[in-house]
């Protein structure tokens, strides 16, 4: 394990005076005291997942980004009741992938989930994420979608 060094003195002595658990990833703050300067300095501490690689409709794989997801759900909520549960949809998609172990997903995949996710939470929304999602190329394709709400 690589030591914490000290932002003040460069030295790899510490001592942790403090440790919290803080925000909802489980992320640890730990307030330290250095040996060797005895300045007081503070680390955060986060667990890094394994890596998800999303495979997209051409094949293609990226890297799995909650910040896309994030993008497209604000997108699809603007001006809409319920922005503020993007980020409890984010972390229900994101349980959903650990939960089956998955490290590749198909995009689609993330698609219907968040589809699901949206016609939970506001009609329009969903209805907005669906166009984007299915590429409608005209009203009947808003019609068959509204038909299913």
């Amino acid at each position: 394990m690589d030591r914490v060094k000290c932002p003040f003195c460069a030295s790899n002595l510490s001592k942790v005076v403090d440790k919290r658990s803080v925000g909802s990833r489980g992320e640890i703050r730990r307030r330290r005291e250095c040996l060797k300067c005895g300045k007081r300095f503070t680390t955060y501490e986060t667990l890094v997942a394994v890596e998800v690689l999303v495979i997209k409709k051409s094949g293609r794989k990226e890297a799995f980004e909650r910040e896309k997801l994030e993008r497209g759900l604000l997108r699809a909520l603007e001006k809409r009741p319920g922005i503020d549960k993007v980020s409890g949809i984010i972390d229900r998609i994101e349980g959903r992938i650990r939960a089956k172990r998955l490290q590749e997903v198909p995009s689609q995949k993330l698609g219907k989930w968040m589809l699901s996710e949206l016609k939970k939470l506001d009609p329009i929304a969903y209805l907005r994420f669906a166009s984007v999602y299915r590429t409608f190329s005209d009203p009947t394709d808003f019609r068959r979608e509204l038909e299913t709400l």
